[in-house]
């Protein structure tokens, strides 16, 4: 039997396993020891419990790439959201023609499935194909035990391209918001040339020395002209929740909204120094259990 084979026969092993003891295992493998389940006190052990424990039936329309698009605009307006160009199926289905030459590719139940096109005919239809195709077979549930994503509807869809004119990119800003108050940010830059790097803010625009998951910048970043803006939005998205993460873009001055995530990073990247770990599980409150 090759690699592959006895790879696809693991993967289908693990999807047998309660989501406890997956989690479990899969913490022990990234961090060489368990979770504490029973009396968390780590960010990442309490996002760990959240899965478990925090399950309301309205979380899979907030991780669904589409659905969450119309909760979002009737929350914070429709000058908020990204155009959306086009919703399919299935790969074949999609019309190439009627789509601009700028546009990004997206599946609507996990966060692998992107393609970015900024030539629509530099673009290799074989090779989006297989990524896309390959990214709707995945139940993204499986691979974190992120229960929302279970029951979300395979979908692709297809936005207007967006790039902002100072930076050429598009730089991520990342509120992690604790009972509707936004406590602390990251900006997530050069994702798409494969130089990724993330900083952390407090709520004031001050640098913190936190890695997670990723390097820091070497480079000083400017706070974006919508920062307060963006911490208003923030407050009324994540009002009803212990904890989320909500996501914009800052895109020639406006905000635009990304997306919104319950266990960021699934709760299995390590945050260093281990003191923000503690410090951030401090601001989960799990009361009422």
């Amino acid at each position: 039997m090759n690699k592959k084979k006895i790879a696809r026969k693991l993967k289908e092993l693990l999807k047998i396993l309660p989501d406890r003891i997956y989690i479990q295992l899969y913490y022990f493998f990234r961090f060489h020891k368990f979770c504490h389940l029973k009396n968390p006190k780590t960010y990442n052990e309490k996002i760990q419990w959240l899965k478990l424990y925090d399950r309301n039936p309205m979380y899979s329309n907030l991780v669904d790439k589409y659905e969450v698009k119309k909760i979002v605009a009737n929350i914070i307006g429709e000058e908020h959201i990204i155009k959306t160009l086009g919703i399919w199926e299935n790969f074949d289905e999609i019309d190439f023609k009627k789509l601009p030459n700028q546009f990004v590719l997206k599946c609507t139940h996990d966060s692998e499935g992107i393609i970015v096109v900024k030539d629509k005919n530099k673009l290799n239809y074989r090779k989006a194909k297989r990524k896309i195709e390959r990214a709707m077979k995945c139940n993204f549930f499986y691979i974190g035990r992120e229960w929302p994503y279970k029951n979300v509807k395979p979908r692709i869809i297809a936005e207007e391209y967006m790039e902002d004119n100072t930076y050429h990119e598009l730089r991520d800003y990342k509120f992690l918001c604790f009972n509707g108050k936004p406590e602390i940010m990251y900006i997530a830059a050069g994702r798409f040339n494969h130089q990724t790097t993330i900083d952390f803010y407090d709520m004031d625009f001050n640098h913190l020395d936190i890695t997670h998951h990723y390097p820091k910048s070497l480079v000083r970043i400017e706070k974006p002209i919508t920062f307060n803006k963006m911490i208003e939005l923030s407050k009324k998205l994540s009002k009803d929740f212990k904890h989320i993460r909500v996501d914009f873009y800052e895109v020639n001055g406006k905000i635009y909204f990304g997306e919104l995530t319950f266990y960021s990073f699934s709760g299995f990247s390590k945050i260093e120094p281990i003191e923000w770990d503690y410090k951030l599980g401090e601001l989960i409150n799990l009361e009422n259990k």
